[in-house]
């Protein structure tokens, strides 16, 4: 009626409300009333937005590959952005006027694929399926930095590349030549496996004989210290009985050394001897018989001059007429020779 309509907008809008041409009022989550006819209403949602992408490109080595991913992106100055797009709504207040709001998306698309071809463009096929972060980070940057973005006060949130892919039959190509890279790997790995559980028996064994060499080795030692230290007791048995043999050697050396010093000895007391004999010999030479046998007389016992006094009885028997001689002097000269060899037997 009268054309009045009633505008509420939603809390993520942000709304700019024109009158004959005039700014009457702007700001998020807008509600009023407004005439059709004189009233223009910009609506700029503030939403986090979503842009997916495929690009079709080729690589340094002119291979075609897929390129899959998503921008995630943000109006953050809806003022510049009413300037330069134009998202005035219909009369009814629910639609646009233009196709802008609509093209928003491939224009942050457009900007991500220039962005994206020109890393592409520098990669080899083979380097292109490893560099999805890396280009999502490029994205991610170039967009901050770009100038149209820049004016519309868009502001990107996230970027991720999900899928890099080559066509079907390069696909194949690559898939047969990294599965006969991956059954090569395998033979290798079972070669490799042989080779060490071979290196590994060599290894066993030669720890093995080691071993044994070292037994050996020290069997060896043992038997060469056991001889060595029998060795050593013949050594010293030897040594012991030389010490012992050049004892015995000294202990007659030194007898030896003794007889002939007492045989010395003997020898002068004997030539002392004889020479004092002599010595006497000659004197009683000038001496009477009469003399000597005085002297004779006076140095023997009593029964050795009666013995001499028998004997000289006997020899001057023809001349003694008549001799008498008492049984007591035999019987007492009996006695005395008996007492003197029992005084003299030792005891036992």
């Amino acid at each position: 009626m009268f054309g009045i309509r009633y505008y509420k907008a939603e809390p993520t809008t942000f709304v700019v409300k024109t009158v004959n041409g005039k700014n009457r009022s702007q700001g998020k989550g807008l509600s009023f009333f407004y005439n059709a006819a004189t009233t223009s209403i910009a609506a700029v949602p503030m939403n986090a937005q979503e842009a997916p992408f495929i690009f079709n490109l080729q690589t340094d080595d002119f291979q075609a590959v897929k390129v899959q991913g998503q921008i995630t992106f943000r109006v953050a100055n809806p003022e510049a952005i009413a300037e330069i797009l134009n998202f005035n709504l219909k009369k009814d207040g629910v639609s646009y006027l233009s196709e802008d709001p609509l093209k928003l998306n491939d224009r942050i698309v457009r900007s991500a694929q220039n962005i994206v071809q020109n890393e592409v463009q520098k990669t080899k096929l083979r380097d292109a399926f490893v560099i999805n972060t890396k280009i999502a980070q490029l994205i991610q940057q170039e967009l901050a930095s770009d100038v149209a973005v820049e004016a519309m006060g868009i502001e990107v949130l996230n970027t991720i590349v999900g899928r890099i892919s080559a066509d079907p039959e390069t696909a194949r190509a690559l898939e047969a030549e990294a599965r006969e890279l991956i059954l090569q790997e395998a033979d290798d790995a079972v070669y490799g496996r042989r080779k060490s559980a071979v290196e590994q028996e060599r290894l066993i064994k030669e720890a093995e004989l080691q071993t044994d060499l070292s037994v050996q080795q020290k069997e060896q030692e043992i038997a060469e210290s056991r001889v060595e230290n029998e060795r050593e007791i013949l050594r010293g048995k030897a040594k012991t009985d030389a010490e012992r043999v050049q004892a015995n050697i000294d202990r007659e050396t030194q007898r030896q050394s003794l007889v002939a010093l007492q045989s010395d000895n003997r020898k002068q007391e004997a030539d002392t001897e004889a020479y004092a004999v002599t010595a006497k010999m000659e004197a009683f030479k000038a001496l009477p018989v009469e003399n000597l046998k005085a002297m004779a007389l006076a140095n023997m016992n009593p029964e050795q001059l009666m013995a001499m006094a028998f004997e000289s009885l006997a020899q001057n028997a023809g001349k003694i007429g008549e001799l008498n001689i008492t049984p007591e002097l035999f019987g007492n000269m009996m006695k005395k020779a008996v007492r003197e060899p029992r005084a003299q037997r030792p005891a036992k």
